[in-house]
């Protein structure tokens, strides 16, 4: 999947959950929230990539009782009619949502392997 998503949890710290097949998401992440920093919402595209950012949709928190940001790199047909953060939240965050509710709470977050295999068992969107 192109996609990249960096959060945290209630426990576990801020890491990349999804690398886009990325050996390194760091650099794509850096450059596509360049002059973002300060945004608490944000959705920007730069060439055939798309920049979200949002607030958990639930408000949840961490362990310190901060909000918690989700951070997303699309391209392809994942970022297709993502123009804004509302898009974003109509579109990518449908595609992580259930897996994110399995891996707020655990002690350890998800392994990219197991997100991807939960995404590839989804039925198909129309």
């Amino acid at each position: 999947m192109n996609l990249i998503w960096a959060t945290r949890g209630r426990t576990w710290g801020f890491r990349f959950l999804l690398d886009g097949g990325y050996p390194d998401p760091l650099p794509v992440h850096e450059e596509a929230f360049a002059g973002l920093e300060d945004e608490r919402e944000a959705c920007r595209r730069l060439g055939e990539r798309v920049a979200l950012r949002f607030p958990d949709p639930l408000l949840r928190t961490d362990q310190a009782g901060r909000v918690i940001p989700h951070y997303f790199v699309a391209w392809g047909p994942v970022a297709d009619g993502v123009a804004s953060v509302e898009d974003g939240l109509q579109k990518i965050w449908p595609l992580i949502a259930g897996i994110y509710d399995q891996a707020w709470e655990a002690k350890l977050p998800p392994s990219a392997e197991a997100i991807r295999s939960a995404l590839a068992e989804r039925p198909a969107q129309t």
